[in-house]
């Protein structure tokens, strides 16, 4: 009885660690590949949904890495889409010191 649980315990982790795992909302933050037309939605998003919420940060107060985590962690309270996280990210990162 016991080799028949420990096979059964063994399956169950073995398929477990073979399914794909779901990946949070995070868009493809990389370099800018937003158009001008895009990275201006971009800041209006920012300001129009970032602002409901909290004083928006000045763009240059963080570094392209920084923006990342922010952005991860912020963009799915926003409810923003990829393509929204992606222009958002574009244009803060635009912003020039």
């Amino acid at each position: 009885m016991k080799k028949i649980i420990a096979v059964a315990s063994f399956t169950a982790i073995l398929l477990a660690s073979c399914t794909p795992k779901t990946q949070t909302s995070t868009a493809p933050v990389g370099p800018a590949t937003s158009t001008a037309e895009q990275i201006a939605q971009g800041k209006t998003i920012f300001e129009n949904s970032c602002g409901k919420c909290h004083k928006l940060p000045e763009p240059t107060a963080f570094s392209s890495v920084q923006w990342v985590g922010i952005m991860n962690s912020m963009a799915p309270k926003a409810k923003l889409t990829d393509e929204q996280h992606q222009w958002v990210y574009d244009y803060v990162v635009s912003v020039k010191k």
